[in-house]
Parts: C-alpha cells; structure tokens; sequence
C-alpha cells in the first residue's frame, strides 16, 4: 500500500503538497503536556503523520479531565494510569506510522535537554508557568521553533515562538503572574470548545512548521473568545531584536536550574507536586508495601497510591521519586508529608 494514500486530502491541501507531507513523516515533534490542549494537538499530529512524537507528562487521568480532554476514558481513571501512557495507546491506535514515545516525567532543566534532543518543533500542553519559561529558555539557546498556548473560561491565546525571527514568550510576559492575581481553571473554568479552537490553531501552527512553511507564519499573539465570538491579535515580529527583553540578549535563569522550585501546585487540582533534588528509582513494589501500614494502596506498573488514614490526604508516588499529594495547596505541607513517607 502506498504509505502516503491515508494523507492524500491532506496532500491535496496547497499549503502542503507530497513535498510537505514527506517532510511531515520526517519530522519529529516534543510535546509537554497532554492534558486538554495536548489532547487534542497529539491526535492532531498523529492523524497528520508525524515521524515521531514524544509526549511528556507528569500527570494521571481523573474523572474530572474527561470533560475536555479527548484522548482519555473512563477505564483510565479506574486503572490510575499516567496521561503520557493512555495518550501513547491510542494515539498508536490511531496511526501505527507514527512513532509514539511517552514519558511519565516532569520536565525540569535537568531533563528538559536530553527530551528534546533532536526535535524539530516544541509544542506547549501545559498550564504551568514555570515549565512555559523553561521550553523558552531552551527553544532559545538551541534555536528550535515553539508555540505557547493557554485557555482559561472561554477564552484562549496561542503564539509561534521562532527564535531570531519573533519576540518570545518573556517578550510578552517579562514575569510569572503571581499567585491569585489572573483567572485559572479552577476559578473561571474551561469551556471544551475552547480548548479545540486554540489547540486546533496551535497544530496549523505546527504543521506549517513542519512542512516546510516557517517563513509563512504570522508572529503574532492570537487571542481567541469562543463564547464571545471575537478574535484579536498582538503582532510579535521583530520584538526579540529590540533589546529590552533579558531572555532574548541571552538570559537562561530557567535553563540553569536558578529559577527551578522542588514543589508546583497543580492548577484546578487541591493538590501540590514535590520533585526530589535528584532523580530517583523507587521500587514501587516495596514502597506500597511499606506504606500498607499507614492508609489504602493501589498500585501499577506506572505509581502507587495511597490514602493517608490519619489526614485523609492521598499520595501518588511515580518511580522517579516524584509524589503528587492532594489535599492541601500549601507546598509546606506537601513537602512535610513526602518528609513523612517518602524520606527527605
């Protein structure tokens, strides 16, 4: 069978073509994050036939993503599964001739380089300001294309990072808005549609990237409300070139492990992430063992659970070390429970 037939409406498209599409089938892609956004970006790619895709996530699924993000059922919340492992299972479904690579991981300026070793485009899943920064960081340093996205409410924004040629995302936000001072998920919600809209924009993105198309871009900042029905723009050519931006003349404090914190509340959720100092490789096997004697364990080959008796708090723990903590939003807290169980 001719391994192009299954693209051939999109090869029809003139924006495209068979010279596009065979650079498409060579390209490869990182993507971090497959929550909503992800989501939909990761089918998008698969179904367009990328070379490779490599998902990194941190998270697992739970009942409460299955409003919006479209990869996941409700057997994966019943299995506890990492979002990156229920991604790669049906994405490979979808197209077997894309490389499909997941990685339950939390990227940090520790791994962030070897994940994105040799890709030719980065695209943002996240919702986390932190991890934003540090795909600029490096998309910067190693000149490599990227594009920020975000959704809250109704609303979402989507923007082409292209090193040398657009202003980056420190153009547009020089800091991380502090706490409590804008809109999340938890406070304004999301709307599905939304989500579709901007991450719809961000694969047209990626695919004019990928094929060949870069120079024909439009380096601007897209500001798109669904519920509202308007659509503005922020034009981001040029701006990295004006001096004013410490990222742009060079600034890595994100890339270097300066700006690096070991623990991240995760948006929407009551919950706090704690990263050790250094990676690690927990038997999974022994640790609900031990951890029998203190609450309720569930396990996988991916984490293990437990529900905390004396705090009614539950603890998922990864086999890096890593432990998602529910129940309080207070990274102190959070940290003194790992303390606890886990070790210091």
């Amino acid at each position: 069978m001719d391994p192009l037939a299954r693209y051939r409406k999109q090869i029809l498209f003139a924006g495209i073509q068979e010279n596009g599409q065979q650079c498409i089938r060579r390209s490869r892609v990182l993507q971090v994050g497959c929550g909503a956004l992800g989501c939909v970006v990761a089918d998008h790619l698969t179904r367009a036939g990328v070379g490779l895709l490599r998902i990194v996530d941190r998270d697992f699924v739970e009942m409460s993503n299955l409003q919006r993000q479209s990869l996941f059922v409700e057997q994966d919340v019943e299995d506890h599964l990492p979002k990156a492992i229920c991604a790669a299972r049906r994405l490979q479904q979808i197209n077997s001739d894309v490389s499909i690579e997941p990685h339950v991981a939390d990227v940090d300026y520790r791994n962030i380089r070897d994940l994105a070793d040799g890709v030719d485009l980065i695209v943002d899943g996240t919702d986390n300001f932190e991890i934003r920064y540090l795909i600029n960081d490096l998309a910067l340093e190693l000149k490599i294309p990227w594009i920020f996205t975000g959704c809250t409410g109704s609303t979402g924004q989507v923007m082409p990072v292209i090193p040398g040629r657009s202003g980056c995302l420190r153009c547009l936000i020089p800091d991380a808005p502090p706490p409590g001072s804008t809109e999340t998920c938890d406070t304004a919600g999301v709307l599905g549609p939304a989500i579709g809209m901007i991450a719809s924009l961000e694969s047209a993105i990626a695919l004019q990237v990928l094929s060949g198309h870069v120079d024909q871009i439009p380096l601007q900042l897209t500001i798109v409300d669904v519920w509202e029905g308007t659509t503005r723009t922020i034009d981001m050519a040029g701006l990295g070139n004006n001096g004013n931006c410490p990222a742009c003349r060079g600034d890595r404090p994100f890339l270097d492990g300066s700006e690096a914190s070991g623990a991240a509340v995760l948006c929407g959720r009551n919950a706090v992430q704690v990263s050790p100092a250094e990676n690690l490789s927990v038997s999974l096997e022994e640790l609900s063992q031990r951890l029998e004697s203190v609450g309720s364990v569930t396990s996988n080959p991916f984490l293990t659970r437990v529900t905390l008796e004396e705090s009614g708090m539950e603890m998922s723990v990864f086999p890096d070390g890593r432990a998602i903590i529910r129940g309080t939003e207070d990274p102190a807290v959070a940290r003194a429970i790992y303390s606890r169980y886990i070790g210091a």
